[in-house]
């Protein structure tokens, strides 16, 4: 039996949205005549049309039609600090004041390969991309040649980049590597494509916990059957943590005991600009070594000054280990709240720390396909009861925590979850 919300009431909630934002609505037509559908991120845009935002401060956000929202999505994860932390505001500034690009090496790089370095137990030595993509593009790319090897192992759901996603049917987006697909939370999958393929893997690059793929937590000896499988048969372990870093001081690999060879970083760690990071081993990082290594690796943005001073100024001052455990904790406190508030619908969230997505169902999840996709409308009708309460979150049922938020924030989410629940609890039907 599958759940729905009558259609009509999505229908209405959908008519008030329309009726609210009139000024987004122009604004994308207007979009629409130089950007294709008025969009140049994929992911910003649904239906009827998104909303469209004019500034942001501290946790909270206005948009073109004077409306204000407190901010749960928090840029899907790269926004940790907020919108114009004072600490981060000053370090671009210091930092554009003495050049923006500078041709050369810099005296900022260092610094915050340091602190990465020591913040990252697995990571040796690191080296600076513009993006969690072009990160793990690099990881797979140093997998490869360190191993003589052509294929890859990921996992149905995973997304690590715009060219590196596995969501769904397949797609020309994609980078053409030679991958073979496991499903998240089944070793057996992934040893099975290992004996089927013996000798061609060169990496299983894996998220500790999928982001994307609907915040789904990596079940106990899942991580720990990944580090033994490709030890056994000769393959590098990748970390993903481009969403999960933020999730513990030592991002998850910390957290949870098992050391990856490589570990790709983004997001939050260039203080909101940005940025990303391939590290790892140092005998792995050694190829891109341009006074002995044979890969080369450009990128004319790759240490800007701008993304390497918000970076130094963000671990040293802002999200330090006792600021990433306080967070966390009250992300973990959040969920458990709002599933209670859920408890008798067929909803819940799933996550961990101040990273939890909404899903459709009651029932368990370990892999993306146990997310129902028959009853999207339920969640759809979550994301615009929140947006009515004025609070921003993805429709897919992505909720972010950032630093500035305080407790009145986010007992105004769990109130706002009350009020879904006792507006609509009556009208879902089977069907």
């Amino acid at each position: 039996m599958s759940w729905a919300p009558d259609s009509r009431v999505l229908d209405h909630c959908i008519e008030r949205y329309i009726r609210a934002n009139p000024n987004s609505a122009r604004q994308l037509e207007w979009a629409a005549r130089v950007m294709p559908g008025g969009n140049t991120r994929s992911v910003l845009f649904y239906e009827p049309f998104p909303l469209v935002m004019s500034a942001g401060k501290g946790c909270f956000l206005d948009d073109v039609d004077g409306h204000c929202y407190i901010d749960f999505l928090a840029e899907y994860t790269a926004a940790l600090y907020g919108h114009s932390h004072p600490v981060i505001t000053h370090a671009l500034t210091k930092a554009m004041a003495n050049g923006l690009n500078l041709s050369a090496h810099n005296e900022l790089e260092a610094r915050l390969a340091t602190l990465i370095v020591e913040r990252f137990g697995c990571i040796e030595q690191t080296r600076f991309t513009n993006s969690g993509t072009e990160a793990n593009l690099l990881a797979l790319a140093a997998a490869k040649a360190y191993t003589g090897r052509e294929a890859i192992i990921a996992f149905n759901g995973g997304y690590h980049g715009g060219v590196l996603s596995f969501a769904g049917p397949a797609t020309k987006m994609n980078v053409p590597h030679r991958m073979h697909m496991a499903d998240y939370n089944d070793l057996c999958s992934v040893e099975r494509l290992l004996a089927e393929h013996p000798g061609e893997c060169a990496a299983i690059l894996v998220e500790p916990m999928l982001g994307a793929g609907g915040c789904i937590c990596a079940e106990d000896g899942f991580l720990e059957g990944l580090r033994a499988l490709s030890q056994a048969y000769g393959a590098l372990l990748i970390f993903d943590e481009v969403m999960t870093s933020r999730l513990a001081p030592g991002g998850l690999q910390e957290k949870l005991g098992v050391t990856p060879d490589l570990m790709t970083l983004g997001k939050y760690l260039g203080g909101g600009m940005p940025c990303g990071m391939l590290g790892g081993r140092r005998d792995i990082m050694a190829q891109f070594d341009p006074r002995q290594g044979s890969l080369s690796h450009a990128g004319t943005f790759n240490n800007n000054v701008l993304t390497m001073a918000a970076g130094i100024a963000g671990l040293e001052q802002v999200y330090t280990r006792a600021e990433a455990i306080r967070l966390n904790a009250r992300g973990d406190l959040l969920r458990g709240q709002l599933n209670e508030v859920l408890a008798h619908m067929p909803m819940q969230f799933t996550g961990q720390g101040s990273v939890m997505n909404l899903h459709p169902t009651a029932l368990p999840i370990r892999r993306p396909a146990d997310s129902p996709t028959d009853r999207n409308s339920l969640r759809d009708l979550f994301f615009f009861h929140l947006l009515e309460c004025g609070i921003y979150s993805a429709r897919r049922g992505l909720l972010v925590l950032s630093l500035p938020l305080t407790e009145r924030e986010l007992t105004l989410l769990v109130t706002a979850t009350q009020s879904f629940v006792d507006r609509y609890g009556g009208v879902l039907t089977a069907d």
